[in-house]
Order: structure tokens, then C-alpha cells, then sequence
């Protein structure tokens, strides 16, 4: 790939570039396989394949941890989706989903110089998934789930975690978990405020508001309301799915009750993580000083121009508007730290470490308009490595 530079304007909307340029930049897809070694000359041929090879599989075969050594399965990344919910687009398949698989993968050496193979399974079935995974295990060396619809995302999850003994992140989940806490710190620093004391409205229930709720209360928020598509998640609902009757005991302390209109009544922060809109009115409600991040893509929940009317920090998804919470600041380092540490998962505090990292990035350099860094910032990916193999030594699981 070529290189990018952080500079202010380097970034496009989607206006500004053409069907053609969107098309030939995935002609023939985006990826390719590099030697590490040269391959010139019959001798190079002898040591990289046969006979030479064969010296290198024996020794393997008896002791499998040279495996780590002698293969690239130590640091590859194993992109995996059924195509269930794709971006905006939702279930499409797995053909379709693979230019974003592509896209991860790149994003992927990028930024943390591993490599990782996209895998699309055309199955919808959570224990094929599973002992799939389970199968190909001696292939790769961690596991970046990606684009499956929720509720299914938690149970593969967690399955996957169980079978495997290398780290699993379902990214939609905690990469967007770990990029909102970084930049709701921001936000309270620039604000002068502990996030503690915020109120906190977090709009959807599915993968990313769960996932977005859990780091949240890991890291001290008390006050956290989850709103979906039929109001308040409350432990008096009786229409709650398993995952949301559990996030029903661990958040909502004010024991609020009605849909939107109670819930933002005098917050302090409102982040969206539906595909769902949000009237001006009720973010008019809220407490002075607000902050809204409005993260769907490609509209977020309100226009950011409305949003600012009312609240003194707006974030989005988006490249062409200020403060962008995007996953790229986290996954990449995540990855890297947890495979740098030998890490066997990849554990709540370290999630919270990343996001400590992302914030570090940019604590001298806050403002309304930068409270996170750019997705092109070449220091992130470092410093999230840093401290994600740094918790993990700490935690135990190295």
C-alpha cells in the first residue's frame, strides 16, 4: 500500500471520489503474498522447498512449538466473517463481504506490519463456525471476527475464546468498544470532567452499544443507560434476549423506565450505535456542555452541524468531519501487542490499556475538535501494542 500522511486534509468524502477510482482501487483485490527469502538460484530452491524443506517439517513434527519459529502462524491474523452484517449493508453473504475482509487485512499490515488472510464461511450455523475455526487453528495464530449479526456475534464469540488458545477479538465489538472510551476520555479531559460522573445514553444494544456499555463500566462510568429499538434496556422489561436481560443488571441505576425522551432528559453524553435517528429535540434536552457521538455510518443518528447547535463535543464515523472514531485505531495494535506478549486471549483490561493508549496519544493536544487521534496517526499502533503486551504480562495471560 502507499503512504499516508496526517495531514488535515488528507482526508475525502465520499462525494469527492468517483465510481471509477473506488472500482480500480480493488481491481484484482488488495492483498498479495511477498517472499521473506530470496528465491533466485537452484540453491535458494533447495533450502526454501525440496529436499531442504523436509528438514524443517520433521523438526516441527517433533516439537510443535518450532511451528511459532519456523512458519508465519505465530504472527498471522485470521480475518473471519460470515457476512451477516456487513458494514451498512447488513447480511450480504459471504462473496460480497470479502472486499472488506481485503480491506482489514490491509489495514492490518499497515499499520502493524502483520500479516492476516481474509476467510469468509459460507455458513450461518454458530457450531459449524465454531469447529471450523477449531480445524484451521494450527493456521494462523489469532482470530479477528468481523461483520457477524449479533446476537450470534456473542455466542461465537465466546465459543471461540473457550476452543482456542490464541488471542480473539470480534473487532465490531470491542474495537469500536476500545475507540469510544479513548475518545469519551478525551472528550471529559478537554471538559475538565471525570467520566465517572458522566451520564451516559448508549443508543442500540446490538454488538458494538454492548461491548461499548461493558469497557465503559470496566473502566468506572456508574451511570450508563442502553437504550434499543423498543426503549429503555431495564431489568421490568420482560422482552429482553439473554445478553440484554444480563446488561439490564449491570446498568441503569436511576431505574428509568420509557424510550428516548427519558433517557435524555438532562444526560450527559449520547453515542449512537444504531442504524436508528435521533430527533433534535431530544438532544436539545440534554445537560449543558454535552457531548454526542454520533457514530453511525454513513449518517449518523443526527447531522453533526445539528448536533454542535446543542452540544459542545460532537464525534462521528466519518473521515469528513472532526474527531472520527474509527475501529483502525484500535484493532491493529491490539493485535500486535497481544501476539508481541504470547498472549493466550485478550482480556478486558487489556482493552482498557489500549484505549488508555489511544488517549495518551493526543492528551497534550485536546481540544472540542481533537479529542482523538487521526486514524493516520503513525503513533497509535505503537503505543496500543505497548501497552496491550504490557497488561497482558501484568494479567497473567502471557
Amino acid at each position: 500500500m502507499s503512504s499516508v500522511t496526517d495531514a488535515p486534509n488528507a482526508t475525502a468524502s465520499l462525494s469527492e471520489i468517483t465510481h471509477e477510482e473506488i472500482f480500480a482501487g480493488h481491481l484484482g483485490g488488495k492483498l498479495s503474498v511477498e517472499l521473506s527469502a530470496p528465491l533466485d538460484s537452484q540453491r535458494d530452491l533447495s533450502i526454501a522447498y525440496t529436499p531442504g524443506v523436509a528438514q524443517v517439517s520433521r523438526a516441527i513434527a517433533s516439537d510443535d512449538a518450532l511451528a511459532k519459529r519456523y512458519t508465519w502462524t505465530d504472527r498471522l491474523v485470521a480475518v473471519v466473517s460470515d457476512g451477516t452484517a456487513v458494514l451498512g449493508l447488513g447480511d450480504i453473504g459471504p462473496r460480497a463481504s470479502l472486499p472488506v475482509m481485503e480491506g482489514k487485512a490491509a489495514l492490518f499490515k499497515k499499520f502493524a506490519d502483520l500479516n492476516s488472510i481474509p476467510i469468509v464461511l459460507d455458513t450461518k450455523d454458530v457450531d459449524e463456525i465454531v469447529e471450523t475455526l477449531v480445524r484451521m487453528r494450527h493456521s494462523f495464530g489469532a482470530v479477528n471476527l468481523e461483520d457477524i449479526s449479533a446476537p450470534r456475534c456473542f455466542e461465537i464469540e465466546k465459543r471461540v475464546i473457550e476452543a482456542l488458545d490464541c488471542p480473539v477479538m470480534h473487532d465490531d465489538q470491542h474495537g469500536t468498544a476500545i475507540v469510544v472510551l479513548a475518545a469519551l476520555n478525551g472528550a471529559a479531559s478537554v471538559q475538565s470532567r471525570d467520566i465517572k460522573d458522566l451520564k451516559v445514553v448508549v443508543s442500540g444494544a446490538g454488538a458494538a452499544g454492548v461491548a461499548c456499555t461493558n469497557i465503559m463500566l470496566a473502566a468506572g462510568v456508574t451511570d450508563v443507560v442502553v437504550l434499543d429499538s423498543k426503549g429503555i434496556v431495564g431489568t421490568d422489561r420482560t422482552d429482553l434476549n439473554e445478553v440484554k436481560a444480563e446488561l439490564a443488571q449491570r446498568s441503569n441505576p436511576r431505574k428509568l423506565s420509557g424510550g428516548a425522551a427519558e433517557a435524555l432528559a438532562g444526560a450527559d453524553v449520547f453515542m449512537g450505535l444504531s442504524a436508528g435517528t435521533i430527533a433534535e429535540e431530544l438532544i436539545a434536552s440534554m445537560a449543558s456542555d454535552a457531548i454526542v457521538f454520533a457514530m453511525s455510518n454513513p449518517d449518523p443518528e443526527i447531522h453533526p452541524d445539528i448536533a454542535q447547535k446543542y452540544a459542545q463535543i460532537v464525534a462521528t464515523g466519518r473521515s469528513d468531519f472532526p474527531n472520527q472514531i474509527n475501529n483502525v485505531l484500535a484493532f491493529p495494535g491490539v493485535f500486535k501487542g497481544a501476539l508481541d506478549a504470547g498472549a493466550r486471549r485478550i482480556t478486558e483490561g487489556m482493552k482498557v490499556a489500549a484505549a488508555n493508549a489511544i488517549f495518551g496519544v493526543v492528551r497534550d493536544e485536546l481540544a472540542a475538535d481533537k479529542i482523538i487521534p487521526s486514524p493516520l496517526d503513525p503513533r497509535v499502533a505503537p503505543a496500543v501494542a505497548e501497552a496491550v503486551a504490557a497488561a497482558a504480562r501484568a494479567e497473567g495471560v502471557a
